[in-house]
This record gives structure tokens, sequence and C-alpha cells, in this order.
């Protein structure tokens, strides 16, 4: 029996060269790492994949309590309630030259009354397969940045934090805006290309007990390849040392953003606020708008909101589209707009039934010399659920139109009409709306997240259940995994729906 009760976790896994080192014979097994929950048991049998007999397994930095039964190869251990961590053990064997790591999570086991703290965050880097942000406390409010220490991949920073999300703000697990200084900036490159980014954004998943509605819709716009991809991946979040559970990150649209898109930094960018965004003239009530920009804000770009001519380059956009003749729109349009970008909006939304991203929840950038742009954004209102959760049906003819006249205008335009008709198509058949395409994402989110979607299900499901918002749902609620067939089922049937159409 081996075991070294000072060993800890490790940050970086290193380990010494062998010293004239000859061919190595033992791929060792598992290679995949192990993961368990503070006060389960494990029980890790450890081989060569080559077939070698593996006769002198040395382990040197057993964590404490572990132990190795040499004449198995197997190591037993039930952590502490105070050993959250990941643990990189070394994996040595001399006779057949093998240095490996195995890599063992241990998860906070939150909801023991006998839990005690994670010790060290920087070491508790993943959790069940995914990666761990620790922001040191909620913030105050959702207008202001304050300081807020952020831990993500053993690296600590002096970053800010506040809350964001109109509708999650009355969440018992909210949403978070993370901004990082840029010469200490956030970076992830495993789960997704997150380098360098200034801005993250923490969505919950409180109103998605499928916990990817929110990434799949975000993937799927950057694979129909518009200007502005957004970037999603899952997190597991932590307030301090309690656990908040399963979030989604995603680029932060905004300047930075732009830049990596090919775009200007300093170009306008404007958001959708509510439903007056609509390019009409008219409110989404039918009262005249005071301002033709009424519905929207503006976060990037000068003048800033507040000042003359904040809004000029919009308001001449709006009127361009709700005012010009059919033979001055059908000339112009795609000199004003991209209209590839436009055009993945629309099928983007109608095929989800992105209720609140087919007017609103849009961001719209401007420039002097390129094209009007489009990014969707917020997506808890897709995949069959509105933005309270409602069952939506999957045979639900939309177009948006009273919502959005530019779509109404795209689509009724003599050459682009057709040509949206072909695309849509063709994106069902062969493209990201294939449900080939459409079912391998889920098993990759399901692969990835499964672990992880099952413990915050665990921790947050009655909240959910009892949530004022959709209490009155009592007779339509899902396990998290039903709500996944749910999904796939849906998704089956809107297919079918919209190909007959198109």
């Amino acid at each position: 029996m081996q075991s070294d009760g000072d060993a800890g976790p490790v940050a970086d896994g290193a380990i010494a060269p062998v010293p004239d080192a000859a061919p190595d014979r033992c791929s060792f097994t598992p290679a995949q790492p192990v993961w368990v929950v503070e006060g389960d048991a494990i029980s890790v049998e450890i081989d060569c994949g080559s077939g070698e007999a593996l006769t002198d397994l040395t382990i040197p930095n057993l964590p404490s309590g572990a132990s190795l039964d040499a004449s198995t190869n197997t190591i037993t251990w039930t952590p502490g309630l105070d050993q959250a961590a990941v643990y990189k053990l070394q994996l040595r064997s001399s006779a057949l030259n093998g240095v490996s790591d195995l890599q063992i999570g241990v998860a906070d086991a939150y909801d023991n009354p006998n839990n005690q703290p994670i010790v060290d965050a920087t070491l508790y880097t993943m959790e069940l397969g995914l990666p761990v942000i620790f922001i040191a406390q909620e913030p105050d409010n959702d207008y202001q940045f304050e300081p807020m220490q952020v831990t993500y991949g053993g690296v600590v920073h002096n970053a800010e934090a506040k809350l964001r999300g109109k509708s999650s703000l009355s969440y018992p697990k909210r949403s978070y805006a993370l901004q990082f200084d840029k010469f200490d900036a956030f970076n992830e490159s495993k789960f997704a290309n997150f380098t360098n980014r200034r801005r993250v954004i923490l969505t919950s998943t409180f109103d998605d007990n499928a916990y990817f509605r929110q990434r799949m819709a975000y993937n799927l716009w950057s694979q129909l390849q518009p200007t502005i991809p957004i970037e999603a991946y899952n997190v597991v979040v932590y307030r301090g040392t309690e656990y908040r559970g399963l979030y989604t990150a995603t680029d932060h649209i905004s300047a930075t953003l732009l830049k990596r898109s090919g775009l200007s930094e300093s170009a306008d960018l404007f958001k959708a606020e509510n439903h007056d965004a609509n390019f009409r003239l008219t409110a989404n009530d039918g009262s005249d708008k005071s301002e033709l920009w009424q519905g929207y804000s503006k976060t990037e770009g000068a003048p800033s909101e507040g000042e003359d001519g904040a809004f000029d380059s919009l308001t001449a956009l709006v009127d361009f589209v709700a005012n010009s003749d059919d033979q001055v729109f059908n000339a112009e349009i795609a000199n004003l707009i991209e209209i590839d970008d436009y055009v993945a909006w629309w099928m983007h939304v109608t095929f989800l039934v992105a209720e609140d991203s087919g007017g609103k929840n849009s961001y719209h950038y401007h420039d002097e010399v390129r094209t009007w742009r489009v990014a969707p954004w917020d997506f808890n209102s897709s995949f069959g659920q509105s933005w309270e959760t409602s069952r939506t049906d999957s045979d639900d003819y939309v177009t948006f139109f009273r919502l959005n006249l530019l779509f109404e205008r795209l689509l009724s335009h003599p050459t682009i009409g057709p040509e949206i008709t072909a695309r849509y198509k063709a994106t069902l058949e062969s493209g990201p709306f294939a449900v080939a395409n459409l079912n391998s994402m889920i098993d990759g989110y399901m692969a990835e997240i499964g672990m992880a979607a099952a413990r915050d299900w665990q921790r947050w499901q009655n909240e959910y259940r009892g949530f004022d918002r959709w209490s009155w749902r009592s007779g339509s609620f899902t396990t998290h995994l039903e709500e996944v067939s749910y999904v796939r089922t849906w998704i089956s049937e809107r297919w079918d729906f919209v190909h007959a159409n198109y």
C-alpha cells in the first residue's frame, strides 16, 4: 500500500523527465479525468493501454486519505469534505518507462450539512468536466460595475462585475456581466475561443432546465456565418465559495467584439431594448413614435446617447425602411444593410421561434464605410418555450412581420425574397438547421454538461418549479432529462413543419 498524507492538489502537474528516456511502453489508462464528489468513494484501476503488464506502478503524490493497492494497481479514495480541488496524480513505471498524469476532480459537496468551504479557488479549476469561475460576491446593481475579484483557470483577476438582464434580476440565480482589465484579460481556449476577452457575460440557466438553449442558439447563429459571430460555452459559477450552478458564458457585444469581427471599434452600435424597435413609424402598441429610434439604446460610438445626433444614423435607416416606396426600397436596400446578416437573423429567429429576438434583443452596427450589420441576443425564449417557460408550438408559422417591418420588406423583395427561400431550404437540408446537425450538437452538449446539469437540477429544481412567474405551469413541468427529450422532439417537428413551407 502507498500513501502520502502531505500531498495535495497539483497546479501544473509537472513531472521530471526520465533519464536516458527509452520509448514509452505504457500508455496509462484511464487517460480521461475521473470525477467524484466529496464524501463519495472511488476506485480507479490503472492499466497499460498497450497491454503490457504493469508491475511497478508508483504514484508519488497521492492525496491525503487515498491509497494504492500495488497488487491490483487500484487507487481507492473517499475524499473528505475539505478536499474539493483538481488533483493531477503522477503515474510512473520504471520498468516500462511510463510517465503520465491522471486527473481526479473532486467536486464540492455543497449540499452536505457538514461541508467545508473550498480551500483554494485557484486549485478548483474544474467541476464534473466543466471549467469553474469564482466571483467574490454578489454585485450591488445592474447599472454600474464594481471592483470584483474573479478567479478562473487558476488565475486571480482584479476585475469588475455587475448584475445583468431585466428578467433574470428577479431570479434566485441571477446573471452577471464581468469586465476585465486590458492587461489582465479573460482567457479560455479549450472550451471556446475566448482569448483576450475584456467583457464576459454569465447568463443564468434558471429559466432553462435543458441547460443549453442559449448556448445552442448562439452556436447556430455563428454557424450561419454572420459578420458578428458570438462565442458561447458552459461554466460552473461560485459566488464566494457558494455553489451557484451551471451558466452560459458568452461574448459581450461591444467595441472589442466588433474589432475581432473586422469592424470599427468607434462605430455606432445600437441595442433594441423593446418591441418598439420595429422599423415602423408606430410603436408596438400602435401609437405614433416620438422618435424613429424609439425602442433602442446606444451602447457604442459617438455622439453618445444623450448627446445631439447620437441616433442620426439609426433614424435614417428606420425612416428608409418605413417610408421608402417599393421601387426605392428594392433598388437601395442592399447598399444600406448587409443582406446576408439580416436574412440570417430572420431565418434564425423564425426557426427557433425566438419570440424575444425577432424585434428587440438585437444589436445593430453602423459606420460610414460598412453597411449595417446585426447580431441577435437573448434566447431564453427559443426551442419550444417562451421567455416565461410556457410551451410554444412547433408548428407556429411565425414571420415576425408585425414586430419587424424590415423582415416583411425583405421577403417581399422581387429578387431577395426568392433568394431567402432558397437559402432557408438549403440551411434546413444540408446546413446548420439539418436535424442531424442539431441532434449532434445536443449530443455534444449532453456529453459535456450532463453531470453538471444533473447537479444544478438537484440544487435549483424546487425553486424553479415554485418560481412565481411560471409556477402556474405545475401540470407541465419536466425534469432535466425530460426537457432535453422535449427539445429534441420539438426540433424534429419544427424541422418537418418549416421544411414543408420551403
